[in-house]
């Protein structure tokens, strides 16, 4: 399901993007918000375990735990791979 997802996810996204412009700028929109979502947590998450003096490697397993954190990346690597094949396609109209 993962792999089926990372590959149908992003050629789906390209193709919605061509039918409809105004995805384009929704898509990158959502990709902001997902980005400032991830290192938020992952950012106050090690700072709460160096406050905390816990021991680094079991404590911050617990950001697993975190729905918020867990949409956030996976839309931002299913994005990172529509990113990428729009690049590619890009580059190649230029051979």
């Amino acid at each position: 399901m993962l792999i089926a997802g990372s590959i149908i996810l992003p050629l789906l996204m390209f193709y919605t993007q061509q039918i409809w412009p105004r995805l384009r700028f929704i898509y990158n929109l959502v990709s902001i918000v997902a980005v400032l979502v991830f290192g938020n947590i992952a950012s106050l998450s090690i700072y709460q375990i160096i406050i905390d003096k816990t021991v680094f490697m079991t404590a911050i397993h617990a950001i697993f735990l975190n729905p918020f954190f867990l949409i956030a990346g996976s839309y931002i690597g299913v994005y990172i791979l529509y990113r990428l094949l729009l690049l590619s396609l890009e580059e190649r109209e230029y051979e």
